[in-house]
Order: C-alpha cells, then structure tokens, then sequence
C-alpha cells in the first residue's frame, strides 16, 4: 500500500504429498528407432510402501541385463519421476523401489534412454500401488479462559481435529489438538471472534497423514 503496489492475495497451498498403500510391478520400454543410431531402455521395478524414510533404491540386476554404468540413470529416472505423483502432481515420499530385471542393446541403450524408461516404470508402478495424498499434521495449542472452553473445542473439533489433551494452568485452560494445516487457514479469526481477542494459539509441524477419501476426491476435483 505505501508503494501503491497492488497485492493479489490468494488462498494458502499446502504442501501434499503422494503415497502408495500397496506393492505393485511394472516394466517400462523406451525404444526409439531412426535413422542411424536408436534409444533402447527397458526396466522392471518394483515399488513398496516404506515408512523408514522418503526413499530406497535396491538394485537386484544380475548377470548384467543392464549393465552397470546405467544402474544410476535408472535411479536418477526414478527420483525424477518422483517430484511429480500420478494422483496430483504432488511430491511422492515413503517408498522403496526395487531394480527387478531389465534389458539393454549394445548400441542404441544410453543414460538418457534408462532414465526414461525407469521414469515410465515408476509411473506405472505408482498407478497400481493405490496411491493416496498425504497432508501436513500441526500440533495446535490453546490457551483460552475456561469460558470458552466449551466453544473453542466444538470449533477445533469441527476442523478435523484430534483433541489431545486439556489441562488447567492458573486461570486458563490449555487444549492441545492435532489439526490438518488445510482446516487451520483463518483460524485466527475464528479464535478471536470465539473469544473476544482473550485466547491465544501456537502451531507447529508434526508429521504427514493419510487424508481421508472423501477429502481426496475434493482436492483432485
């Protein structure tokens, strides 16, 4: 405003991410033939749900169906393919991939032709595993005179909240809930018109969920 720059302010994004809930294989084929020298890729994988971390790669090639300099291209194809899920375009995360069997031509195969071929396994893999989003769980605490108590819980409640705890502390009321970031955005309106401006929240991270199937189908709408 005190530049007279005009702010186009629109609604928060989350940050999704993307998930399997079952394994799947799938193989992925790259072959281009032109004139004069071809692409050729071919890769199997395997794609499991993995809740020890983001990502593990196995390699399981044996008897050189595709040779070793390329086994990293495979990999690279696959993280690649990641950034981007089948279900919203979302980041994936919390999946172990598997480097089954493959085949490669001694002219025509390359990095390029490997990396695209595991791209397209992995996108079929992930059609297969029952993919499903994940969203941002937060820790919420509030601090409100025992007046509101009543009102605040059934407002919290009504944003998919899961009520952890309340506690007394002096003359206030503590309520801890793990809440949806999605269902947080405006909330400090809501807390000031609920209680007058006389309670007070803080928020931070806790951990990815599932989000519920109803919610899913209105997010991909």
């Amino acid at each position: 405003r005190e530049f007279k720059v005009e702010g186009n302010i629109g609604k928060p994004q989350v940050a999704y991410k993307e998930t399997i809930e079952r394994p799947a294989k799938a193989r992925g084929r790259f072959i281009r033939q032109s004139g004069g020298r071809g692409q050729y890729g071919d890769v199997t994988l395997e794609i499991e749900p993995y809740k020890e971390d983001n990502f593990k790669f196995i390699n399981r090639i044996i008897g050189g169906a595709i040779p070793k300099e390329y086994i990293p291209a495979v990999e690279g194809g696959i993280k690649e393919a990641m950034l981007s899920g089948v279900l919203a375009n979302y980041p994936v995360t919390n999946i172990k991939i598997t480097l089954l069997d493959g085949s490669y031509h001694p002219v025509d195969s390359s990095e390029i032709a490997f990396k695209i071929a595991a791209s397209m396994a992995f996108q079929e893999c992930m059609k297969k595993a029952k993919p499903i989003l994940l969203e941002p769980m937060m820790e919420v605490e509030i601090v409100t005179p025992e007046e509101y108590l009543g009102s605040l819980i059934s407002d919290i409640s009504s944003r998919r909240a899961k009520v952890e705890g309340i506690e007394t502390k002096a003359k206030v009321k503590i309520i801890t809930a793990y809440v949806p970031l999605v269902e947080m955005f405006g909330y400090a309106t809501s807390l000031r018109s609920i209680s007058q401006g006389r309670a007070t929240s803080t928020m931070q991270f806790l951990y990815y969920e599932k989000v519920p199937d109803n919610i899913t189908k209105e997010i991909l709408i």
